[in-house]
């Protein structure tokens, strides 16, 4: 190749130029961000870095969700969330209240939709994912600014300690770089080795002994002073239940106070906790019109539903009663993935042999995945014909009833139990149809028409003589299917080609591109 200079002349420096600017900030492009940021905060300087960091992270983020990533905590998901909770941080410096950063997508739209279609196309797509998250992060920001500014006057130094720097990560969802942004500002530094030193004593602690979620620990002395769980969830979503028991950091208390976290059991509850594949719901307990998250119920000593919630906003006492209610539209999706997984178990043992059996599985509301034993790759037309196959079940509708039973009369039934499960004297049944019957203590749909679509997304192996199949279904689904469409007639218009030429057409690119390298 002959030498050349990289002049990073992007789009933005082209414009900037062609506009007789000095700054990219105020090239057309930009100022119409910043001028409907500005007029939707109320806020008059348009030379605040604020508002050129919330133009520049719209667009950032717009074109990642576009691309098919969501905010998350780990790889390229945690980037884009580091990136929205930043601009979230900024507009709240510009004095912002309620959620906003969604909104400015509009003007995103108005001055890039004509060169990028795609911002018009996934608009809601865009808006829901960065709403949900400002959602998110708004429950903590304030409080988690409150406790860095409070640190921040107290220094005697001219460095924020590491450990307020985790805790800001850990309790409040700050990334490590938002409070460096907020110490830079103010001419301070971070303990960057000691926030290090923090996050691998966790993991150490974490691997040592499990997280509290994931072990279910509970103090001896409560189990045996409480009775179990009463569990309404099957015909009901909300109800009242009486809390008998409060946990903080592993030991029971008699109150949570204001910002406080803990395990919240009530002696009857809507809340499914996580078994048996399922994972556990989600929602709110409401106390004095006061509405506290409960971001996930496990189960405690095999018999107690701990509602986990984070930084309750009302003061919660033992003996007090409470409106318990489980998010509605997750749990539903939860079913059609659960229910699906029942169908595609039994359709593997016809399809590939009785001797698949589960391995384990994970129900969750945006997919299922479920493990099976099976010691050959599975072919494209095996695959095909497995998805089609629990479709053909979808469309009969079969209906779902469960029963009460006992373990033996249960087996006699051909009832089949699941991988990893421990059974009582007595179990549920779930029948589909007469077509599946599996020991099941999870929520289901009445009609097998209910889950409307499967579709299987990946399939591999995990280990040897396993598979793992993932696959979505309902809404998800369908979803799932138009972007794979969407993308495959993007192909055809980037190859111009025919529904009927573009293999064809991508192949003789591809050839030709062998011969260019040769």
């Amino acid at each position: 190749p002959k030498p050349c200079v990289d002049t990073g002349m992007g789009l933005e420096r082209i414009s900037s130029i062609m506009q007789g600017k000095h700054n990219n900030y105020d090239i057309d492009l930009f100022q119409h961000i910043i001028k409907f940021t500005a007029e939707l905060l109320k806020f008059d300087d348009l030379s605040n870095p604020s508002l050129k960091v919330i133009a520049d992270h719209i667009r950032t983020c717009s074109f990642l969700i576009c691309d098919g990533i969501l905010p998350s905590n780990e790889g390229r998901g945690y980037v884009l969330r580091r990136i929205i909770r930043r601009a979230i941080r900024h507009g709240y410096k510009l004095g912002a209240t309620d959620t906003f950063f969604y909104k400015i997508l509009t003007p995103l739209i108005d001055v890039m939709a004509d060169a990028y279609p795609e911002l018009l196309t996934h608009k809601e797509k865009i808006e829901k994912a960065l709403q949900k998250e400002e959602l998110r992060f708004a429950e903590t920001l304030e409080t988690g600014m409150a406790i860095l500014n409070t640190a921040i006057a107290d220094l005697s130094d001219k460095t924020i300690a590491g450990e307020v720097a985790f805790k800001l990560y850990d309790t409040y969802g700050f990334p490590l770089d938002l409070t460096q942004d907020v110490a830079r500002e103010q001419g301070l530094t971070v303990d960057v080795q000691g926030f290090e030193q923090c996050m691998q004593q966790q993991k150490q602690r974490s691997k040592a002994t499990g997280s509290f979620a994931q072990t279910n620990q509970l103090p001896t002395e409560l189990i045996a002073k409480i009775q179990a769980t009463k569990f309404t969830g099957y015909k009901h979503l909300s109800g009242q239940g009486e809390i008998i028991a409060l946990v903080k950091d592993g030991k029971a208390v008699e109150q949570l106070a204001v910002g406080e976290s803990g395990v919240v059991i009530l002696d009857e509850t809507p809340f499914y906790a996580e078994s048996g594949g399922q994972v556990g719901d989600s929602g709110k307990i409401i106390s004095n019109d006061q509405a506290i998250t409960v971001l996930d119920t496990q189960k405690g000593a095999g018999q107690f539903h701990l509602h986990i919630i984070e930084n309750t906003a009302v003061e919660l006492k033992v003996r007090q009663v409470v409106q318990a209610q489980v998010d509605e539209l997750r749990r539903n999706a939860i079913i059609l993935n659960h229910s699906a997984t029942h169908l595609l178990h039994k359709v593997l043992q016809e399809q590939l042999g009785s001797h698949v059996q589960q391995k384990g599985s994970i129900v969750a509301s945006d997919k299922l995945r479920f493990d099976f034993s099976h010691a050959e790759a599975i072919t494209a037309t095996q695959l095909q014909r497995i998805e089609d196959e629990v479709n053909k079940r979808i469309r009969a509708n079969y209906q779902a009833k469960t029963q009460i039973m006992s373990y033996d009369d249960a087996v006699k039934t051909g009832a089949v139990a699941l991988f990893g499960e421990k059974y009582g004297d007595e179990v549920r049944v779930l029948n589909i149809g007469d077509y599946s019957i599996e020991l099941c203590g999870g929520t289901h749909v009445q009609n097998a028409g209910q889950i409307g679509l499967f579709k299987i997304v990946s399939e591999a192996s995990i280990a040897a003589g396993v598979r793992r199949i993932e696959a979505v279904t309902g809404k998800v689904a369908i979803d799932y299917i138009q972007s794979c469409e969407e993308r495959y007639n993007n192909l055809i218009q980037l190859v111009h080609a025919s529904d009927n030429t573009v293999v064809e057409k991508v192949e003789q690119i591809l050839q030709n591109n062998k011969q260019l390298e040769k």
